[in-house]
């Protein structure tokens, strides 16, 4: 799989990132460690060599699963771990740097993202010029190599630009979840910005795997995902599966693929996706190397926005 530059540093990411929040199992059910090392393993072997993982998936239980599945082969590959909201203060940024290092087994982090703003989730307001220094400090000192942002709008990613270099924008960005494209998009390009994208197959959606009648099980964070929990929201989302699926058929693979595919190719934009078994890890490994004709990402497109056009502006997937 070929790689590509994390914005202006010298950080190379496969354009399929293996995700960990579930990983982390906190907020999902039915999840084992022996299967999620298999996986990120799998995803390895595949091409993968990108992960993303954060202090709060399982309180840091993401971290030390992946740090156990790929020391072995931690030269070789990139590790992403964020910062949570309520450790953005000087002094707590450094100290969750640390914990990440240790529990990724590692003496340095690639790309060390802010999670959250500032006073989001009942967070404390810290400025971001105070969380700027210390990331910046961490840099220096040749802990972290990179420094991206996750769920910031543009102006929140202009203000932190003005105190240090930000590589990258971890926004949720599927075919069914186009927030991003709106002001985010044209600003990452203009300012070679890397943007990696979460949720990448709308929670699942997108493997076409759920039908019209799916109850979650107790515990699964995806019941609360607006794209599931609003019933003409889901209704749309079943239509336009069934008119995506031929187009996946003629490129000889799954829903999944096509709509990491279709992702990847649009502009300075990766995609995060998770994976419960090596099964999963290998499969979307494949959407890396898939090539879309011009004809088929507008039809895609088209399909993606009579889901998308009737959403509101509220960037959060989820009524938690």
């Amino acid at each position: 799989m070929k790689t590509r530059t994390l914005g202006t540093s010298d950080v190379k990411i496969t354009p399929i990132i293996m995700g960990t929040w579930q990983t982390g199992k906190r907020m999902w059910v039915g999840i084992e460690d022996a299967d999620s090392i298999k996986a990120l393993k799998a995803a390895y072997d595949a091409g993968i060599t990108t992960f993303d993982t954060a202090e709060v998936y399982g309180e840091g239980h993401s971290e030390r699963i992946v740090g156990e599945a790929l020391s072995s082969v931690r030269d070789k590959v990139v590790y992403a771990t964020k910062v949570f909201s309520n450790h953005l203060s000087r002094n707590l940024v450094i100290e969750a740097c640390e914990r990440s290092l240790t529990n990724l087994k590692t003496d340095y982090i690639d790309l060390y993202q802010i999670h959250w703003p500032a006073g989001t989730w009942n967070s404390e307001f810290v400025t971001v010029e105070e969380t700027m220094s210390a990331l910046k400090r961490l840099k220096q000192q040749g802990k972290i190599r990179a420094i991206g942002v996750s769920n910031f709008s543009r102006g929140q990613i202009e203000e932190a630009s003005l105190y240090g270099q930000i590589d990258s924008l971890q926004p949720p960005y599927s075919l069914f979840w186009r927030w991003v494209e709106k002001e985010t998009m044209p600003y990452c390009v203009d300012k070679n910005i890397s943007i990696l994208a979460y949720s990448s197959l709308a929670q699942g959606l997108l493997t076409g795997k759920f039908g019209l009648d799916h109850k979650f099980e107790e515990g699964d964070n995806r019941a609360k995902n607006k794209l599931f929990a609003d019933k003409e929201n889901y209704q749309r989302v079943q239509e336009a599966l069934d008119k995506l699926r031929p187009i996946a058929e003629r490129n000889q693979c799954s829903l999944a693929q096509l709509s990491l595919a279709w992702l990847i190719a649009q502009p300075q934009s990766s995609a995060i996706v998770g994976a419960r078994n090596a099964e999963q890890a290998t499969a979307n490994a494949k959407a890396g190397t898939l090539k879309l004709s011009a004809d088929d990402l507008a039809e895609i497109d088209t399909i993606g926005r009579t889901v998308t056009d009737t959403l509101d502006d509220n960037p959060v997937m989820w009524d938690f």
